[in-house]
């Protein structure tokens, strides 16, 4: 396991929980190009969760999570999409100039309860998350759909240390939250919100896709992120709630960090307008990441939300 993987928040409260699935340490959607003049052009996409930025050595990120923003705001539809052991990879077509957004949105509820005085877990390693939205599309379901044998800590059947191949009792398989029985108590549970995204333009740049939804964990950009040049700075505003989040570690990579001895980390904190001013180094691909946690739960039964947002952006040479 790399050195550089990035941990989550530690809490009292979130000790006692598991995480609904195992996290990737960098979601990302990687686009061929992001910057193209003319009409028709087509772009190709891939998704994935990896433990090195745009190296694909983990997981697809689910189709059925994917979304795309037309520059007038309407959804536009990829196609050629197949989902992968590593990644998931689709096309689209750009056939309104100005800026696009494609972004995976997908939350999960997890954590634990009791049910006749046994401790039972919601999500986890026993099943796929139920995403919302998304392109779907053919692919089918990847190893993660199919129970997570691919995810640490323990087998996709719900055993554990102690079973037939294993060195302890048998533990009962996770349920979905959806099948929480009314009778569980000892509820506790985690909301986790996760989105990653990247931009293309054709054309000259537009904003309308950068309109906050007021949800969760958003960048505002004031910096246009298809304008990022080497040696210029960028300037980009966080958003929790359609609200500036002060505070925010904000962690910044270029790609190509599996073949370097240091991942070329930049470390931002975010002011109390919530923004973070990066200077870019080089030109190339960058992953943008950042993590926080809160009380505000969209899902009434939740006691803590746990955000992710990441962010592909490429840097030009000026």
């Amino acid at each position: 396991m790399s050195a550089r993987r990035t941990r989550l928040l530690a809490a009292p409260l979130l000790a006692l929980l598991v995480a609904p699935a195992a996290r990737a340490e960098h979601g990302f959607i990687l686009p061929s190009s992001t910057a193209l003049a003319g009409d028709g052009n087509v772009v190709t996409f891939d998704a994935a969760g990896s433990d090195h930025v745009f190296f694909f050595d983990h997981r697809p990120l689910q189709l059925a999570t994917i979304a795309v923003l037309r520059p007038d705001g309407s959804a536009g539809t990829p196609y050629n999409t197949l989902q992968g052991r590593f990644r998931s990879v689709f096309d689209l077509k750009l056939d309104q100039q100005g800026t696009w957004k494609v972004a995976s949105v997908q939350t999960m509820i997890g954590g634990t309860f009791k049910l006749n005085g046994e401790e039972r877990r919601v999500g986890g390693r026993g099943g796929p998350p139920r995403p919302q939205g998304g392109i779907g599309g053919p692919g089918g379901a990847g190893p993660d759909q199919r129970g997570g044998g691919d995810r640490p800590g323990g087998m996709a059947d719900g055993r554990g240390p102690g079973a037939p191949g294993g060195d302890g009792p048998r533990r009962p398989p996770p349920v979905a939250f959806e099948d929480m029985p009314a009778e569980a108590t000892d509820v506790h549970l985690i909301e986790d919100v996760r989105r990653a995204e990247t931009f293309v333009t054709a054309g000259a740049p537009t904003t309308t896709v950068f309109t906050p939804t007021g949800k969760g964990l958003e960048l505002d950009p004031i910096t246009h992120p298809n304008a990022a040049a080497a040696g210029e700075t960028a300037r980009f505003r966080f958003l929790i709630d359609g609200k500036p989040a002060s505070g925010l570690k904000v962690t910044v990579i270029p790609g190509g960090d599996r073949y370097r001895d240091e991942a070329g980390t930049i470390a931002l904190t975010s002011g109390t307008d919530g923004i973070v001013a990066i200077r870019w180094p080089a030109a190339g691909m960058y992953w943008l990441g950042v993590e926080a946690e809160d009380r505000h739960p969209a899902q009434p039964r939740a006691e803590t939300r746990r955000m992710s947002y990441a962010a592909t952006i490429e840097v030009m040479t000026p």
